[in-house]
């Protein structure tokens, strides 16, 4: 199974499919969506406006794999539901928290 997320320079980036208002903050595991992408589906409660969804999946994924929420942006997608989160640190550290997370 392929795995929604990937190894750069600065760290690592997650593709994520995010449901924003969704009631709960939560990760809700790996997804292949119709067109055969996979990422990591994601819920946050905060509402689409003013970027507080986006902070919000970036705090979840920085909580899940242990680091500060100021080493997680969004660097793509930030108006649409598939968005890329990269996180600042030592690369394989973050893909072995990231599988453990969604383990």
């Amino acid at each position: 199974m392929s795995v929604p997320w990937r190894a750069c320079a600065e760290g690592a980036i997650v593709v994520c499919r995010l449901t924003p208002k969704g009631g709960r903050d939560a990760i809700e595991g790996v997804a292949t969506l119709s067109d055969g992408a996979v990422v990591l589906a994601c819920r946050v409660r905060a509402a689409p406006q003013d970027g507080e969804a986006n902070a919000a999946l970036c705090r979840l994924i920085a909580r899940a794999v242990g680091v500060a929420a100021s080493r997680a942006r969004v660097a793509a997608g930030a108006k649409a539901r598939i968005k890329q989160v990269a996180l600042s640190g030592h690369p394989a550290e973050l893909i072995a928290a990231l599988a453990l997370s969604v383990a």
